[in-house]
């Protein structure tokens, strides 16, 4: 299964490093962040829960750039 999100992101290089965390959070198969359309791409791992991997996503990506939002 594969869900668009609206991600605030503030430069290229922290969209890239939020997507390197996105894709080895576990559930997650592969994983975009666009700094220019601010949309993150997440791809599921089959039969995950879409909601409790992307808590863990943002959990992931916080440890990057504090100020991460993602309209989950």
């Amino acid at each position: 299964m594969k869900k668009t999100y609206k991600i605030e992101v503030d430069c290229a290089n922290c969209a890239n490093l939020m997507e390197d965390a996105a894709r080895k959070t576990t559930g997650v198969r592969t994983a975009t962040v666009n700094f220019m359309t601010q949309k993150m791409i997440v791809e599921f791992e089959e039969g995950q829960d879409p909601a409790a991997v992307m808590g863990n996503v943002l959990k992931a990506c916080k440890k990057v750039e504090p100020d991460c939002e993602i309209d989950l």
